[in-house]
């Protein structure tokens, strides 16, 4: 099917992503703002330097673009992608936090909590459709986020601030179209760059001396943010953003397991329940792709 080399790369980012605290928890011991200013600065760089080096050409056929839009559109583009800096920034900084300082579980909430706000945001802001199939399947969803969050009320506040950040820019970037998405995601990060340069003099601690912790941050920009937001910002080329999120629960499923297995958090069999529920629900909001399925998609009717 046409659509499997996008399926394909959404599964490939939210796997990377799935085995992030792998390289993150060597390095909590940093405050979560050196993190981040080092991973988005590190980022900026590598990114200009591929763009100047091999993709000029796609720069200048970019400012030709919009050059040639008209004065609504180049504004629409304008607070799409400058939205989209700030939603990426507000992503990493949360999740880096509770990440480091709440729990590796709240942090598999938070992506647990997302697809469901990206379906909905999908739905009421770009106005896709959904099967009654998929519908069912963010209910599931949604039972399995109330059955997580029972015993913690906190950890669903934390994850509802992360799943948002990222909801939105997923739904964002789904009409931030016709333009080469290498160029956005430079654009994107560089500005994020900018918006927290100012901040990191007052802000930063001490220059990290350890190899290690220059390590890991390569390893982060390279292997866990340049390499799977391009695979992300591909899949959304050939997804509409409510499929794309629905994948997303795949990156939380690895994650509780790495906290239960790797990192010893408690698990009870309330959440092995819960985190089966949801990938029960992956599984029936994909199940006209998985089981080939050419069902009709039935448009639901919004209440007024």
């Amino acid at each position: 099917m046409k659509s499997t080399k996008y399926y394909l790369a959404a599964i490939t980012a939210y796997t990377i992503w799935g085995f992030f605290s792998l390289v993150l928890k060597p390095i909590h011991s940093y405050a979560s703002l050196d993190i981040l200013f080092y991973r988005v600065f590190s980022c900026s760089i590598l990114l200009l330097l591929i763009t100047f080096v091999f993709k000029r050409k796609r720069v200048k056929d970019a400012i030709e673009t919009f050059k040639a839009l008209s004065l609504e559109k180049k504004r629409k583009t304008i607070l799409l992608n400058i939205g989209g800096s700030i939603f990426l920034t507000a992503n990493w900084f949360t999740f880096i936090y509770v990440m480091n300082h709440v729990s590796v579980k709240a942090t598999s909430l938070a992506y647990l909590v997302c697809p469901i706000l990206t379906t909905l945001l999908a739905y009421f802001i770009l106005h896709e459709k959904l099967s009654k199939t998929q519908w069912i399947s963010v209910g599931l969803s949604v039972t399995g986020c109330l059955l997580l969050s029972y015993a913690n009320i906190m950890d669903m506040v934390f994850s509802i601030v992360i799943g948002l950040t990222y909801a939105s820019y997923l739904v964002s970037q789904r009409v931030n179209v016709g333009f080469d998405k290498f160029i956005v995601l430079t654009f994107h990060i560089t500005l994020s760059a900018l918006f927290l340069l100012p901040f990191f003099p007052a802000y930063s601690g001490p220059v990290p001396t350890e190899f290690k912790f220059y390590l890991c941050i390569e390893i982060i920009a390279l292997g866990f943010t340049i390499f799977p937001l391009l695979l992300n910002l591909f899949a959304l080329t050939g997804l509409n953003s409510s499929t794309v999120g629905m994948l997303l629960n795949i990156n939380p499923m690895i994650a509780f397991g790495l906290a239960t297995f790797v990192y010893h958090e408690e698990s009870g069999p309330l959440q092995i329940l819960s985190y089966g529920i949801i990938f029960i629900s992956v599984l029936v909001f994909n199940s006209h792709h998985l089981f080939k399925n050419k069902q009709k998609e039935i448009p639901m009717t919004k209440c007024s």
